[in-house]
């Protein structure tokens, strides 16, 4: 039985949800057993039509991009505003801390041993490789031109590295050896082409690496069969989060957390390529199961179960579902 490598993923990644408030110097803390100084704060207003908004502690606090835009990297002195040893502190900006907002707040911690690094570099037009600190090969990567408007150009191992998608499209994948030159990433480099979504010349960009950690983390893809009773999908821990995109259809990127849906099925996704408000009403064509080892899909519908179309997805863990030891875990 595959042991975890990680007995306690909330050092490394946790889910938030929070009120706003509407004023300045609201302090947001995290809810683990652990503190958890985050570098990536990836929020969303939940019950309205506002922007998803990334922040990061490379590009530094009140630095922040859209993930449902193509728009360049802006400042805004009123979002988050600092990270915190256990959290994070915000302004009184709307998208983030609106006074009548429920928001979600998806957290993680640059670590090589929980497979996350965050990348900054000068793009130069010509293809290149970029280092990274993973001492893993990368099985995800998602890249955003912070100068100029570009799209997202996000990669995922189960599609190969000579295709990409898009988070700010619903759009299938893409075919193009501009965006990773048609090469794999290695335990230390990634490749980037000439595309000006990955390397424009002169331009700065952010790019976000993951690797897979046994028992914490999961990459990969699962085929649809268009019936209620779909792919069960091993991970090897109860997730906390989960992200799917149909990579053959226009069909939107999809998160689930277990902060926002308590209790299966799971229906309140949010999409990273719109700012539509979370869904409310359970119509079950947005039903997947967390499981104690994995997730269950329990639609027939096509953005999550598309007859014999590709799905490709990211998980992170709540709990293992055995533990560095050999123990199985009860989750948390």
């Amino acid at each position: 039985m595959a042991y975890t490598t990680i007995d306690n993923p909330e050092l490394y990644f946790q889910v938030k949800t929070y009120s706003g408030n509407g004023s300045a110097g609201h302090a947001i803390t995290l809810d683990g057993s652990e503190n958890m100084q985050p570098d990536l704060v990836w929020q969303k207003r939940r019950n309205n039509t506002n922007y998803h908004v990334l922040y990061d502690s490379v590009r530094g606090a009140t630095k922040y991009v859209y993930s449902n835009t193509h728009s360049a990297e802006n400042t805004n002195a009123n979002g988050l505003t600092s990270f915190n040893s256990n959290g994070f502190t915000l302004g009184n900006d709307g998208d983030a801390n609106h006074s009548s907002g429920t928001h979600v707040a998806w957290c993680w911690k640059e670590s090589a041993t929980a497979g996350f690094d965050i990348v900054s570099y000068t793009g130069n037009g010509s293809n290149r490789t970029i280092s990274h600190s993973l001492s893993a090969v990368p099985k995800f990567i998602a890249v955003k031109n912070r100068t100029s408007a570009r799209t997202w150009i996000n990669g995922h191992a189960s599609i190969g590295w000579e295709k990409n998608l898009y988070f700010d499209m619903n759009s299938a994948e893409n075919d193009s050896a501009d965006m990773w030159n048609d090469t794999a990433p290695t335990s230390s480099v990634f490749t980037v082409g000439t595309s000006v979504g990955v390397n424009e010349n002169t331009d700065n960009i952010i790019a976000y690496l993951w690797s897979e950690k046994q028992g914490y983390s999961k990459f990969g893809s699962y085929s649809g069969n268009a019936n209620n009773d779909g792919a069960f999908i091993y991970l090897g821990f109860k997730p906390a989060f989960f992200m799917v995109k149909n990579t053959a259809a226009s069909e939107h990127w999809r998160i689930y957390d277990n902060k926002r849906d308590t209790f299966n099925h799971m229906f309140r996704c949010l999409f990273p390529n719109e700012d539509s408000a979370e869904s409310t009403v359970d119509n079950g064509s947005e039903e997947i199961d967390f499981l104690a080892n994995g997730i269950k899909i329990r639609s027939s519908a096509q953005q999550l179960n598309g007859s014999g179309q590709k799905l490709i997805y990211m998980a992170f863990a709540e709990a293992p579902f055995v533990n560095s030891n050999g123990v199985p875990c009860n989750a948390r």
